[in-house]
């Protein structure tokens, strides 16, 4: 037990805990109840002690090919969602019974990356969350494989390793936990690093494997690991099949890889802006960069040289340099058109041009998140 393990998480009294679709499985790739079991007793202890522990499931993919006995993963994105229709219930029945002995309720969440997308919504999730567990429930999220529109990328969140992080972010969590099947980040000789600093020192140890039935890997749980510490909190990666794993981590136990907080925690509004996908693109001159994202000022109208994409006044857009390279995100004061009207115009133009409805900033200051 280390000084900086125990310094790091005996504060914790609110815990995300993401499991994946390989962890889950016994032999043959059923869903197994022995092992949901002691997730649901380690998570029973930890409520005694005071603490949160939001679930994120991996699974209902898996548990639906089981069930209709399919021998691979479909590749069509309507038998996949159809699969997924079909497992989810069967996941959340034996989250159910793992928790019955506890007399713990479970609730189940779906939800898509337009929930994270949309401010409204994602205040909702935030609250309803917070709701379930002051009623004694145990919240069971899950990506909506079955309604999930984005044919590009399928289903969307990475082995709801990223979908874990942004659930981390709107409820500000103190802690992240990825169980899976390694026990952390591995050096080259399969030791478990134990703690991370930094991202950047974390990237030359990350691999490219990935379970068969994962969608994931070690690339998207770092990409989980930049989304919690930059706003504040701490991640772990360990093995989700270590005995009595949950309370000892939070005990300070050296296990899995810890990763340290990168900063102070955010405010919701800037978690949202980061979490959201941006509707549109702004384009600015070289000064503007320069302002943007060296001196923390403002965006205003004149620096700006093109517009991408539409957007609403409200929205999050991306700004961009000419050469392409994103600097940061921020809610917008304008729609696209509106912006388009005013780009390169000084404060004054603007405010003869749109009169009431101008604005010095296109993007505030208290609005921006750099990149």
């Amino acid at each position: 037990m280390s000084e900086l393990r125990v310094s790091s998480l005996a504060a914790v009294r609110s815990v995300v805990v993401k499991l994946g679709t390989q962890l889950l499985s016994a032999d043959g790739g059923r869903l197994d109840m022995a092992f949901l079991a002691t997730i649901a007793t380690q998570v029973a202890t930890l409520r005694q002690q005071g603490v949160r522990v939001t679930v994120v499931s991996s699974g209902a993919i898996g548990a639906g090919m089981r069930e209709m006995n399919l021998p691979a993963r479909p590749t069509d994105l309507a038998k996949l969602q159809a699969v997924a229709a079909v497992g989810q219930r069967r996941l959340m029945d034996e989250w159910a019974d793992a928790f019955a002995p506890h007399k713990l309720p479970v609730a189940q969440i779906l939800i898509t990356r337009e929930d994270i997308d949309s401010r409204t919504r994602f205040l909702n999730l935030r609250n309803t969350i917070h709701a379930i567990h002051e009623l004694g429930a145990v919240p069971i999220i899950n990506e909506n494989d079955t309604v999930s529109t984005d044919e590009m990328i399928k289903i969307t969140f990475g082995d709801n390793d990223i979908l874990s992080a942004l659930v981390t972010q709107a409820l500000r969590a103190d802690l992240l936990v990825l169980l899976s099947v390694v026990d952390g980040v591995l050096d080259d000789a399969n030791q478990s690093v134990r703690v991370f600093e930094s991202l950047e020192a974390a990237k030359s140890f990350v691999r490219t494997e990935k379970s068969a039935l994962g969608k994931g890997g070690m690339n998207s749980k770092l990409e989980a690991a930049r989304i919690v510490t930059e706003s504040g909190e701490a991640m772990v990666v360990a093995h989700g099949r270590m005995e009595n794993l949950l309370p000892r981590l939070l005990a300070g136990e050296d296990l899995g890889t810890l990763f340290l907080p990168g900063g102070k925690r955010r405010p919701s509004r800037v978690r949202w802006i980061g979490s959201a996908r941006p509707a549109g693109k702004i384009v600015i001159d070289d000064g503007a960069a320069v302002a943007v994202g060296q001196k923390n000022k403002s965006l205003l109208p004149a620096g700006i040289t093109s517009v991408d994409g539409e957007f609403a006044r409200g929205d999050v857009v991306a700004i961009v340099t000419k050469a392409g390279e994103s600097i940061a995100r921020g809610l917008s004061n304008y729609s696209s058109a509106d912006v388009l009207r005013v780009m390169g115009k000084k404060t004054a133009e603007v405010k003869t041009l749109l009169k009431e409805a101008a604005y010095d900033e296109v993007v505030h200051r208290d609005n921006l998140l750099l990149d």
